[in-house]
């Protein structure tokens, strides 16, 4: 039992180890800076909704497009990372060069699939002109083209994981051991 709680004990030393931010790439930061807002903003209609007891009317919907603009741009950050759900249970008991076929198809098909995201958001943009947030008086554009941006550098950033896997010989869909 105490061997257990010197194990716990001694865990927590693990966190004083030094933080290495140097290879986040500048999707996380662009995240964070959206998590902030989004925080600051919910911290702002909860001050004057509990404290003043006058909500500002306008927190509402721009913490609804920050947290749409968080989820996407956090989005990249799966992409790059290669650690969206996928299904590798197959890729186990399939012989090498299907395996391998298959994973390069996988990448293929994000790289198509995210591409034609983009475009259609981009499409989605023009059919909106000039439509208007419900009560901030600014361009709902404002909200799909950070949704466009995120789009787009989800695409750039599953042509580098491709390229990564080809360039390695395998995808952590192959090698579940090796993590890409």
């Amino acid at each position: 039992m105490s061997s257990d709680l010197d194990k716990l004990a001694a865990s927590f030393g693990d966190a004083d180890a030094t933080v290495d931010l140097s290879n986040t790439i500048a999707e996380a930061w662009l995240a964070l800076l959206f998590f902030w807002a989004l925080g600051l903003t919910v911290l702002y209609q909860f001050i004057t909704r509990y404290v003043f007891n006058d909500s500002a009317a306008w927190t509402e919907e721009i913490a609804r497009y920050l947290l749409i603009a968080t989820v996407f741009v956090g989005a990249v950050i799966g992409v790059a990372k290669n650690n969206h759900i996928q299904v590798d249970f197959f890729y186990r008991f399939m012989p090498q060069g299907l395996s391998r076929s298959l994973s390069l198809l996988t990448d293929a098909l994000r790289v198509a699939f995210l591409a034609s995201a983009s475009w259609l958001t981009w499409l989605l943009m023009q059919k909106m002109g000039s439509y208007q947030m419900t009560i901030v008086n600014l361009p709902m554009n404002i909200v799909y083209g950070v949704v466009l941006l995120a789009f787009v550098l989800m695409t750039w950033r599953s042509l580098w994981v491709m390229w990564r896997h080809w360039q390695q010989g395998f995808s952590v869909l192959e090698r579940t051991a090796n993590l890409s």
